[in-house]
């Protein structure tokens, strides 16, 4: 039996190393590029307000790749009108210091913020912790509740999931003459909205974060998943509304063929 000599050794390494920094860099590319690469979505929604309103969802600091410098340049390089942030920042009190970076950038923005919350965050204990957070980096968040805005009405419904929605309470007030723009994290409570909306901004969906056909019958996120819709503009009986794929992960910390996004709503 012929020995491989030392040289052969050599080339048959070095083989196996370019075989193996490929099979790194395509598992990088198909997994992990995409929770870096933002995108920046455009909608476009004529209700007549000239307003431009940035949505950001699902931040999950936790497994958030996208820093605090590339919002920032979102912030910068965009005239944004309103920042509207619909839910799940982190799970536990521990995580909340991990928000500071991101919303001290959208504070000096000088951009108005309101938020809504997500499932994710009821895990907060206790949840003040992540309550006191928000508010004292000047964001509003509304639960249950409205604001009248210049032009329109803005309205926060609170987490479905976890049980804490209350359209009924949350529409309290509400007229119906002014544009009325909805704030929730998720999506499935405009299927049992008996309220008229002119557009509503959710998350949740990550967009399938993984994109492969099935996945959501393996792990159900509700009626919207099972009927196909998980991102993008969608219209009900009520009114718009668009789920964002979100910055963050939940679960594995990455996406396949689904990009973290920001979104920049034209109304």
């Amino acid at each position: 039996m012929e020995l491989v000599r030392g040289g052969d050794w050599a080339i048959v390494t070095l083989g196996y190393g370019l075989i193996g920094a490929g099979v790194l860099g395509i598992l990088y590319g198909l997994f992990i590029l995409p929770t870096q690469w933002l995108k920046i979505e455009r909608i476009t929604h004529f209700l007549g307000l000239h307003l431009t309103i940035l949505q950001i969802s699902d931040m999950h600091v936790e497994k958030l790749r996208i820093s605090p410098t590339r919002l920032q340049r979102v912030l910068q390089q965009e005239t944004i009108d309103y920042i509207f942030l619909t839910g799940d920042f982190c799970d536990k009190a521990k995580s909340v210091p991990r928000l500071q970076p991101y919303l001290a950038v959208m504070r000096e923005s000088g951009i108005p913020i309101f938020a809504v919350l997500g499932n994710h965050d009821y895990r907060v204990k206790p949840l003040g912790v992540l309550l006191d957070q928000l508010m004292a980096y000047g964001v509003s968040i509304l639960r249950n509740t409205h604001v009248r805005l210049p032009g329109f009405q803005l309205v926060g419904i609170d987490d479905l999931r976890t049980r804490h929605a209350d359209v009924k309470l949350a529409y309290t007030q509400v007229d119906g003459v002014l544009p009325t723009i909805i704030l929730t994290h998720d999506p499935n409570v405009v299927l049992g909205m008996d309220k008229k909306f002119d557009y509503l901004m959710a998350g949740h969906l990550h967009g399938r974060q993984f994109n492969v056909p099935g996945l959501f019958l393996l792990k159900p996120m509700g009626p919207l998943s099972r009927m196909g819709i998980y991102q993008g503009l969608h219209h009900h009986g009520k009114g718009a509304y668009y789920i964002s794929k979100g910055v963050g992960q939940v679960g594995i910390n990455a996406r396949l063929f689904v990009r973290s996004e920001v979104t920049l709503h034209y109304l």
